[in-house]
């Protein structure tokens, strides 16, 4: 993924208002994060734990969805698989809910996926990030097979929320 500016990445969101996406927090450390080994970027709000936030390359270019992490709470030691990554955690997979966009949106419809709950699935794909003991799977696809199927499931989520 390419580096995004502050403006950039506020001019995309496909999910909110032009005024929701100019009063979210981003990240402050965007020159610093390995834009080289980013499917996507994924970030926490710090001051809104419920919140988070999606910014993919699709078609061309960049598309940004605001999530809401309902029910959110720490501690919970269930063993659980992103549904991007396959990456399995204890404690570390949250439901994340993207409301749709345009009119549906604004009539309550969401599309829902158990995502990694710090949003660093492309981390934990190429082994840069550590999901502890049994987090990946074992499987016969390559580097690049793996990345290709979180970018398919990545894609596959926010054509839910855009269609």
């Amino acid at each position: 993924m390419k580096p995004l500016t502050e403006q950039e990445i506020r001019a995309v969101f496909v999910n909110c208002t032009k005024g929701e996406a100019k009063r979210l927090s981003v990240p402050r450390d965007l020159a610093d994060r390995p834009w080289g080994d980013l499917d996507y970027l994924g970030w926490r709000d710090p001051q809104a734990p419920e919140r988070a936030y999606i910014v993919a390359e699709l078609d061309g270019g960049p598309k940004a969805l605001q999530l809401r992490c309902p029910g959110t709470t720490s501690g919970q030691l269930r063993r659980s698989m992103c549904s991007m990554c396959v990456t399995t955690h204890t404690g570390g997979v949250s439901l994340m809910v993207a409301p749709k966009a345009g009119k549906a949106g604004q009539q309550g419809n969401s599309v829902g996926a158990y995502l990694c709950s710090d949003l660093a699935c492309s981390l934990y794909v190429r082994g840069k990030k550590d999901a502890g003991v049994g987090g990946r799977l074992r499987e016969s696809l390559t580097l690049e097979e793996k990345i290709q199927r979180t970018v398919v499931n990545l894609a596959a989520f926010i054509a839910k929320v855009t269609a």
